[in-house]
Parts: C-alpha cells; structure tokens; sequence
C-alpha cells in the first residue's frame, strides 16, 4: 500500500520540485528526493497514438517550446492529445523554465546558472517516470487527467495501470483523479492499489463519496477544508492529504488539524524538521 509511512504529514512534491526545476520531468523528481520529499505527484494524459505522457496542461503551449516550431505553426492551441509521441519528441520541456522563472527563485538568486544546465529535455512518459521511481525507491502519486469527449477517455486508466503493474511497484504508486469514474474502474481493475479522490469544492458526505470509491485518500484543496473535516476523515479511517501547501506556517496548521500528507511546489522548505 502506498500509505506505508512512519511519520505523518508526508511531503509530496507537486509536479516534482518545480520551483527547482522544470515540472513534471526528472530532473525535478530528482531535486524534489533530494531535498526529503516523500513521494512526487505527476499528471498523466495520453498522445494521439495512445501512450501515457506526463504533462499537466491540455496544451504544449506552457511548458515546451512548440510555439516556436514551425512545424506546427498552424496547430494552435497545441492540444496535447493531438500530438503523437514521436511529434511530442521534437518539442523541448526544459528550456522554458529559466525564460519564465515561474516562482521567482532565479530572480531571487536561489538558483545560479549551474542550477539551471537542463539541456533539452523530453517528453516523459510515464513508464520513465514509474522506473525512476521504483529504482529510488520512492513513491508517486499519479492523477490522471479527465480526458472526457477526448479519443482516450475509455484507454486512459487501463494504460496507465498496465505499466504500474509492468514495473512492479504496485505499493509505490497512489492514484489520484477529479474523474471519479477513473477511480472506480483503477478499483475494480486492481483493487491493490491505492486511490485518491481530488477535490477542489466542499463535498456534503466526503466520507460516504470514498467509501463508495473505496478510495483510501481526500486530496482537498487547501482553500475548502476545515479542521473538523480533517478530523472526521482521519476517524474513519482515510488519508488526508492538503494541496497545494507552500508556507511552513500553513503546513504546521494542518500537520496540526491531523492532515496527513501535504503537497508542495517547495519541498525544500517544507520538510520533516518544520514539523
């Protein structure tokens, strides 16, 4: 079971450590363990040709360089499920991060340019991401993005469990969605791995909508959950974990309310010592 911790709150680290480094690539997987992380959180969507990729937004616009290719001048918005892979592998998701410093630590001189020698980074699929992790023995937290209307939508979940179960790491992974629909079909498929049910508005039973996913986790948004419902949740049984936390101060409020987990941008500030 991924919930196999000593200590609680653990720390998860947002789409890697992407204040250190471009999201949801290796290099910020590998900051994010070492600065103490716990497990990386990771989103996953599938290419035209049906392979799990890990990448956040619908569009490439944000986080690769595909406007300034050429190529694909004429395809905006650069949705990513109408890219294939080998399409996907021409693009760049590494250089954009030191153009746009999205958190401000360049300017503030936390990162030097020796901290910033990416190079060109690739696409990265999931399985990469899975066989990172495994071979650190680390753990990762996988959402799944809601493809509904989209050519992936009824492939998505039993692609991205088949490759969990390929890299035997079943205990490693937690799997999170705001499609609930995906939570109940990863359940039914393999029911040994751990769920989790995402969640940005105030749910009337959120003990009654896990129980009824036979999920193990809330992931709340930090704005809508109050210590009373931290509570509640943790009497009966289920994992609470809080996103996106980046003050210390904040996270030390919900360490407090019984939160069990804690998601960050900056796992280098938010660690087992502030607790």
């Amino acid at each position: 079971m991924f919930f196999t911790f000593k200590n609680y709150p653990i720390i998860i680290a947002h789409r890697g450590a992407r204040s250190l480094a471009p999201e949801n690539t290796l290099p910020a997987a590998q900051k994010s363990l070492d600065f103490g992380a716990d497990a990386w959180e990771i989103d996953v969507q599938l290419t035209a040709d049906g392979v799990p990729v890990v990448i956040h937004d619908e569009t490439l616009s944000r986080t690769s360089d595909v406007q300034k290719k050429a190529a694909f001048s004429q395809r905006k918005p650069w949705l990513v499920y109408m890219f294939s892979l080998a399409e996907l592998r021409t693009l760049d998701f590494g250089s954009w991060f030191a153009e746009s410093d999205p958190f401000g630590q360049i300017a503030a001189g936390c990162l030097s340019e020796k901290d910033l020698h990416f190079g060109k980074l690739p696409v990265l699929l999931l399985k990469d991401a899975l066989a990172f992790t495994r071979d650190m023995n680390f753990k990762i937290n996988v959402e799944i993005k809601d493809l509904s209307g989209l050519p992936g939508d009824g492939a998505v979940v039993e692609k991205v469990l088949a490759l969990v179960k390929a890299s035997d790491m079943s205990d490693q992974v937690l799997i999170s969605s705001f499609k609930y629909d995906y939570l109940w079909q990863s359940k039914s498929l393999c029911p040994e791995i751990s769920t989790a049910v995402l969640t940005e508005i105030p749910r009337p039973d959120p003990v009654g909508l896990l129980r009824e996913l036979d999920a193990q986790a809330c992931h709340s948004l930090a704005d809508i959950i109050r210590p009373v419902q931290i509570s509640l949740l943790r009497e009966k049984g289920f994992y609470v974990n809080i996103w996106t936390v980046n003050d210390p101060a904040a996270a030390r409020a919900y360490a407090e309310a019984g939160a069990t987990g804690i998601f960050t941008d900056f796992p280098q500030l938010l660690n087992r010592s502030i607790f």
